[in-house]
């Protein structure tokens, strides 16, 4: 079992292969730095949204939904594409954004992986045509069978804020999101409870022993504590505790421990757990 630890702000580090940033291929993308990628959950296990936030500044006057997709077979177990599977993904994505692109103006809004199925999601100006010519592209080079086409008015963009926009957005939900997404790519579903690591950082001991004992009430375990002289907050405080690490719950979890180190003036400096094999 591998065990990860999420690191602060300013130390992350990025997966090469990020499964839900395969947009960055698709033509159609245009500012990059606006787009962010969460992990959620749905009834058949974790999905991976990414979403182009900077739309709900200045929305274009597209009033209709173009949703495509493709079903890969070469995915792990919890649904995300291996490497053949991302093949695929993104020869799809580039031919129909291709196509998307010569038929009409276009927004391309969010990118949905699911379950062994990649989604591309747009808004559109105009559908004449755009279905037959989609199917024609799909029939001629892709299965048939495996693609998925839905095309509907939606003036309000309810889609984009009722089912893409993040119902959390905040640089802590991005950070614990991170985190979620490299588990992800490892092949965890996520589900079920087990034991949580976290580091907290003091100033001086008697805040640490403090904190210490306001965390055993709330059945946290104290696991160890060492002196870390390179630190502004060179005190450190490792705990654990079994608890699910579902995106809801993770960020309950880890916004509770931010307000209590909050509360004796330490930093909170991420979690980590391990890694649960599928395969």
């Amino acid at each position: 079992m591998l065990t990860l630890k999420l690191l602060s702000s300013h130390c992350y580090t990025y997966l090469a292969l990020t499964i839900g940033f395969f947009f960055l291929t698709n033509t159609s993308v245009e500012a990059q730095e606006d787009w962010v990628e969460y992990i959620t959950m749905k009834d058949k296990g974790v999905m991976s949204i990414a979403i182009d936030l900077s739309v709900d500044m200045a929305k274009p006057n597209y009033k209709n939904l173009l949703i495509v997709g493709t079903r890969y077979k070469s995915c792990l177990k919890n649904g995300f594409p291996k490497e053949e599977g991302l093949d695929k993904l993104y020869a799809y994505s580039d031919s129909t954004s291709v196509l998307i692109n010569k038929s009409t103006q276009n927004r391309l809004v969010g990118i949905i992986t699911y379950q062994c199925m990649g989604f591309d999601v747009y808004y559109v100006k105009d559908t004449l045509d755009i279905r037959t010519n989609l199917n024609k592209l799909i029939q001629e080079n892709f299965s048939a069978q495996d693609a998925y086409i839905d095309i509907k008015k939606d003036k309000s963009w309810n889609y984009y804020y009722d089912f893409l926009y993040p119902n959390n957005m905040s640089l802590e939900f991005l950070s614990d999101q991170d985190y979620l997404r490299d588990l992800v790519l490892q092949g965890d579903d996520l589900k079920g409870l087990r034991k949580v690591n976290h580091w907290l950082y003091f100033k001086n001991v008697n805040l640490r022993n403090s904190a210490g004992k306001r965390l055993k009430t709330l059945n946290f375990s104290l696991d160890s504590i060492a002196y870390k002289k390179e630190r502004k907050l060179p005190y450190e405080l490792k705990i654990s505790r079994h608890d699910s690490i579902n995106p809801d719950s993770v960020n309950q979890l880890t916004t509770l421990l931010r307000i209590l180190c909050a509360s004796y003036k330490a930093q909170y400096d991420g979690w980590g757990t391990e890694v649960k094999d599928l395969e």
